[in-house]
């Protein structure tokens, strides 16, 4: 059976909408977008590869697939993430069944996230992480479906913008804290 790790930068206020770029997701007329780059460091960077260089698979809803694959598939060489993004295994959590996968080693779950993820969890055997894809962190989260989570905590509040969390209750135990050089936390939690 696989285990889910969710990975999210959030502000203070739990906003993940758009980290990385103006442009990422401008939904609901989001002014904010790219929140997260000024805070990116060595520490942040080395956590990240530390995490990407896990074998495993990766899981993403359709919006985020696509945006973060098309990003990162036409960032300048040489990156440390392009190469682990296109060749690791993916899953693409839709509700469209025709939805077309455009990147390598990548496979469709079409239907509902709560049942598809939990048939791929049930005979995925390795560790599984999603990137993004708040709508469906919040569906795994009310399906009880995530194992650990992996929050980049950075020291901002935005006011506005979509949350990672929604009505779930979800109780967490503190694994592991990793500061910064730029005042982000990484907190490492293991889902109870």
């Amino acid at each position: 059976m696989a285990t889910i790790t969710v990975f999210e930068s959030v502000t203070l206020d739990g906003v993940m909408q758009a980290p990385a770029r103006a442009d990422e997701d401008t939904r609901g007329g989001f002014p904010y977008g790219g929140w997260a780059a000024p805070y990116q460091d060595e520490v942040a960077m080395r956590f990240a590869g530390e995490g990407m260089s896990r074998e495993g698979a990766m899981l993403f809803g359709r919006r985020t697939y696509e945006d973060v694959l098309g990003a990162w598939a036409t960032a300048p060489e040489p990156n440390p993430f392009t190469e682990v993004l296109v060749n690791t295994p993916k899953y693409v959590v839709s509700r469209r069944r025709d939805t077309r996968l455009a990147y390598p080693n990548s496979t469709l779950l079409a239907g509902d996230a709560s049942d598809t993820v939990a048939e791929l969890r049930r005979t995925f055997d390795g560790a599984i992480t999603v990137l993004g894809s708040g709508e469906l962190v919040r569906a795994l989260f009310g399906a009880g479906l995530v194992d650990e989570l992996v929050l980049q905590q950075h020291p901002l509040v935005l006011g506005t913008g979509t949350t990672l969390f929604g009505s779930s209750r979800v109780e967490l135990e503190l694994q592991r804290t990793v500061p910064t050089t730029t005042g982000v936390v990484i907190a490492q939690y293991a889902v109870r």
